[in-house]
């Protein structure tokens, strides 16, 4: 069987928020929803839980839940996944 096909959305990006410049990654499998992850300058990565229905819609969510929560939205969450810098 034949591995899935990793598909990035072209709406993917890079932000700056109150300084902080963060990569928002936008991307699925084959056949799969589209994942939402925002990576900070420091490699630290948030991945959101669930799926999106379409690119768009995870764009959305991360501009959402900046204007809502401003560099909050990436610094106060429990899910950050600190990765070893290459």
């Amino acid at each position: 069987m034949r591995e899935p096909n990793l598909i990035n959305s072209g709406l993917s990006r890079r932000i700056t928020v109150e300084g902080k410049e963060f990569r928002i990654e936008i991307y699925r499998l084959e056949h799969t929803g589209w994942t939402l992850e925002a990576v900070d300058e420091e490699g630290a990565s948030i991945v959101w839980d669930g799926e999106f229905e379409t690119d768009q819609a995870a764009l959305d969510e991360v501009l959402r839940s900046i204007a809502d929560e401003g560099l909050g939205a990436f610094r106060e969450s429990p899910n950050v996944i600190p990765f070893p810098k290459t």
